[in-house]
Order: structure tokens, then C-alpha cells, then sequence
């Protein structure tokens, strides 16, 4: 073989190396990109009737006079799960995030919110928000009961939450074997999903009178360092919005109970499902 055809030949191989080096290293990088989920949650129906021992026993119905003293309180947060892989940056997705979903105050200033749009209304004689250290976890309606003798309450409204977080890594996620990748690269793609439930009972009646919820969806960037920071704003964010959502949707909920009210039939007909 001559001099001239041997280099074109040595040109060949290192380009069919290069394309060989190109494909694996996409593949490895395709590989790290992968995704995780947290949900975090509470439930209603939980706290009533999670604690098979204090089940609520049968009670005549006694009637709601208006204008009543309503309670607002968010029952005890449940459990939560994160599940996921492990991105390029080697940082796991995975892990810990935040311990607390919401803290006292973040629950405090969400149902003030709420307690602006009822005291609009002339069944409603005032209300109290009811800090969440006062429910325990399963507590029913027995702590129900104590909250109604401390506060002087007839009805209380109960919000519980789901919130959904889902983190993404795109095509970037490959720059994050780098340094300045890992902190300047927003490669991170994160949704967070919310729904807020608030439902309404007589307390003395053990009867639901009347529900609602609202939702919100937000999206987002991030770098790997600033993902839990970032996660953390779209949280409380979503939040936020989904009670805002709430407020607008309670007002059909309040106008239709306002008019069962009239009627002297306050509670719903249907159970809490």
C-alpha cells in the first residue's frame, strides 16, 4: 500500500472510531436522562375515619342556625412519596427534598385567604382559623368535638391537599458532567400539579354540608444545584394558586348552599366520597 492510499485509510478508521465514540456517548447521556416524582398529600377521609375505634356513632340531626361560627383547618398532612432515577449530574433525584410540604404559617396565610371570601356572606357570623397543631392525625370527629368547645364553633371547613411533582432532565442534562454545567444550565424540567379540597360539616350533626376544590399546574427550570430551591417555590407557588382557584369555585358551592339554607335544608344528600 502506498503513502497516499494509507492515509486516507487511517482518515477512515478515526472517523468510523469518532462516529462509534459519538454514538456511545449519546447513548450513555440518553441513559442519565431520567425523570422523578414526589407527591405529597393529606385526606379527609382519613383523618375522620382512619381510626377504626373512634368511628363517629349515629347522632340525632340536630338543625344549623345561621348565622353560624365557622372553623377553617387543614387536616394533618399524610403520607408522601418520591420515587426516581438518578440524572447525569450523579445528584439523586431520588433523595430528600423538603421534610414539611407546608409550614404553620405557609397553612396560617393560605386559609386567611380563604376566610376573606366567607365573611362576605350574612349566614356566616365569623370566622376562626384553627392552627393545625390542634387536629391529630386520625383524630375524627371526637377532635372535631374539642375544636367546636374551644372556639365555640357549629361548622368547620376542612382542607386537604395533593400536590404532584414530576422533574425531567432534557438533552442539557448532558452538560452537567461539567462544573459550570451543574450550576449554570437549566436543564431540569419540573411540573408541579395541585388540587386543594375543602369540605364543609355541621360538626354536631356529623354531616357534610357542602364542598369544593381548585387546582393549579405549574411549570418550570432548573439547574441541578437550585432544584430543591426551585421545587420548593413552585410548591408553596402552586399552592397559592389552587387556593385561589378555590375561592373563585366556592362561590357557586356557597350561592347553592345559601339557597338550601332558605329552604331549611343546609345539608347535602349525598355522602363525602
Amino acid at each position: 500500500m502506498s503513502r497516499k492510499e494509507f492515509l486516507p485509510a487511517v482518515g477512515r478508521m478515526s472517523l468510523s472510531r469518532l462516529l462509534i465514540s459519538c454514538l456511545l456517548f449519546g447513548a450513555l447521556a440518553l441513559a442519565g436522562c431520567g425523570g422523578s416524582q414526589a407527591r405529597y398529600r393529606s385526606n379527609v377521609i382519613e383523618f375522620l375515619y382512619g381510626n377504626k375505634e373512634s368511628l363517629p356513632e349515629t347522632v340525632p340531626s340536630p338543625s344549623l342556625s345561621t348565622p353560624f361560627k365557622l372553623g377553617i383547618a387543614f387536616v394533618p398532612d399524610g403520607t408522601s412519596t418520591v420515587t426516581g432515577a438518578v440524572p447525569a449530574g450523579g445528584t439523586s433525584a431520588a433523595g430528600p427534598r423538603h421534610a414539611l410540604i407546608l409550614s404553620d404559617k405557609q397553612k396560617a396565610d393560605l386559609m386567611e385567604m380563604v376566610s376573606a371570601s366567607l365573611k362576605t356572606y350574612s349566614f356566616v357570623k365569623s370566622v376562626d382559623v384553627i392552627p393545625s397543631q390542634y387536629l391529630v392525625f386520625k383524630g375524627g370527629f371526637s377532635n372535631l368535638d374539642q375544636i367546636s368547645s374551644m372556639y365555640g364553633l357549629d361548622v368547620i371547613m376542612l382542607l386537604s391537599y395533593d400536590q404532584v411533582q414530576h422533574t425531567d432532565e432534557g438533552m442539557l442534562s448532558i452538560v452537567y458532567w461539567t462544573i459550570i454545567g451543574a450550576y449554570v444550565v437549566e436543564g431540569e424540567k419540573n411540573d408541579t400539579s395541585t388540587m386543594i379540597d375543602a369540605a364543609v360539616f355541621h360538626i354536631p350533626a356529623r354531616r357534610l354540608l357542602f364542598r369544593s376544590s381548585g387546582t393549579s399546574h405549574i411549570k418550570a427550570t432548573s439547574t441541578p444545584v437550585n432544584l430543591s430551591e426551585q421545587l420548593r417555590k413552585d410548591s408553596y407557588a402552586g399552592f397559592e394558586k389552587a387556593i385561589v382557584d378555590l375561592t373563585g369555585n366556592l362561590k357557586e358551592q356557597l350561592q347553592l348552599f345559601k339557597e338550601r339554607v332558605e329552604k331549611g335544608t343546609p345539608a347535602r344528600d349525598t355522602a363525602l366520597q
